[in-house]
């Protein structure tokens, strides 16, 4: 009986012991593992190229005084839309007023000259009128009619300087009226008001380096920004048409993305470039307009101008099967369920999707996950899965 006990537990502690060795072991390392694969596949894609960019309105005026004088009143406020000839200041016209009304006397004094003036003349004309029968008839010497002539010729050319003077002063009365009317600063155009940087009671003139604001015109607005040289040799040899004027013509419509990264609700044209590279910075600017009607862009706002842009029939794989080393964009072929590993050229990224060039063919099957484990030659396990819910699985941080 002591034997039988002896010999169960023999048998019990070996199996115990294989038990906790293979405990240790753990799995096999080398084991093939699953692996989500997706074949390449041939799709049209819209990609975007993105701009940072400034906002301006269509017509910027900034508002200027025309004469010097402090301001009495400032009749709106920042941000507040005006038409065409709307009030925006008064300047203090007290000075300016006295002005207007001596030259207005003045022309009453020149009128009454000239009025003398002409009396003369006429009284010279009916002297000269009188004597000239007279010395036709030998009653009297021509001498007496020369001197007549004389006074004549003296009171014509005394009317001409009292009409001048006439003009002069007419002139000077207008010049004050216009500054009284200066003194009355109205908006150039229909627009909203921009910053007030001067108060009332400030001294201003036409000599100011701040203007007292600016009137923007914002019912379509321009969005500028720029492009590398690259890009735009890129851009320009890929936009239909054989000529500048044409390109811009087939350039399709742009988004605009706010500053908050909500996608503005209006289309954009890119309407002008300025067609040569600014040597200091390498870039060449671009010009696009958007409509504006709802008002919501203002002048100095930013945003990114996206160019879309379209390719047809391009090989795609997941963002997911490819990783970068070096430079070198890599991924994993499933090759009889092994991993191997192939360096492709990509185009571009749009929404989870990698563009390629070369390295793949269309059907080939690849690594679209987990690929930070594999290296090349590794065993693994495929399992099939469509590139769709691969591509959708993952949420993108940012968008290009």
């Amino acid at each position: 009986m002591i034997k039988h006990k002896f010999y169960f537990l023999a048998i019990s502690t070996f199996f115990l012991l294989s038990a906790c060795k293979q405990q240790q072991q753990g799995p096999n390392p080398n084991a093939p593992k699953p692996y989500p694969v997706v074949q390449v596949q041939e799709r049209s894609v819209t990609g975007f190229m993105s701009y940072p960019a400034s906002i301006e309105g269509k017509v910027n005026n900034d508002v200027r005084a025309k004469i010097s004088g402090y301001i009495k009143e400032v009749l709106v406020d920042e941000g507040q839309p005006v038409r065409k000839g709307q009030v925006l200041f008064r300047l203090e016209t007290n000075n300016l007023s006295e002005i207007a009304s001596a030259a207005k006397s003045g022309i009453g004094a020149a009128e009454a000259n000239v009025a003398a003036a002409e009396a003369a003349v006429n009284s010279a004309q009916l002297e000269v009128d009188k004597l000239i029968p007279l010395v036709e008839k030998n009653i009297i010497s021509n001498v007496q009619l020369e001197a007549a002539k004389d006074n004549l010729r003296s009171a014509q050319s005394r009317l001409a300087q009292a009409k001048a003077g006439q003009n002069q002063a007419q002139a000077n009365y207008k010049s004050a009226l216009a500054n009284v009317d200066y003194s009355i600063i109205r908006s150039p155009i229909d627009g909203v008001v921009g910053k007030l940087p001067l108060k009332a009671g400030s001294l201003v003139g036409p000599g100011d380096p701040v203007p007292l604001t600016t009137v923007s015109e914002t019912s379509e607005v321009y969005a500028y920004f720029s492009m590398n040289e690259s890009d735009y040799l890129d851009f320009y040899n890929s936009t239909p048409g054989s000529n500048a004027a044409e390109k811009l013509k087939n350039i399709p419509p742009v988004t605009l993305i706010l500053a908050n990264g909500e996608e503005y609700n209006e289309k954009g044209a890119i309407k002008a470039v300025t067609g040569q590279v600014d040597p200091k910075t390498g870039s060449i600017l671009f010009r696009a307009s958007f409509p504006n009607k709802s008002g919501l862009l203002v002048n100095g706002n930013s945003g990114t101008v996206k160019i879309p842009k379209h390719y047809n029939n391009v090989l795609v794989v997941p963002e997911a099967a490819t990783f970068e080393q070096q430079g070198i964009v890599h991924l994993y072929k499933a090759d009889h369920d092994t991993a191997a590993l192939a360096i492709v050229n990509v185009l571009d990224r749009v929404n989870n999707l990698v563009l390629v060039k070369d390295g793949v063919s269309k059907g080939d099957w690849i690594i679209a996950a987990g690929v930070s484990n594999l290296r090349s030659g590794l065993p693994v396990i495929p399992q099939q899965t469509s590139l769709d819910s691969i591509v959708n699985a993952i949420k993108p941080v940012f968008e290009r």
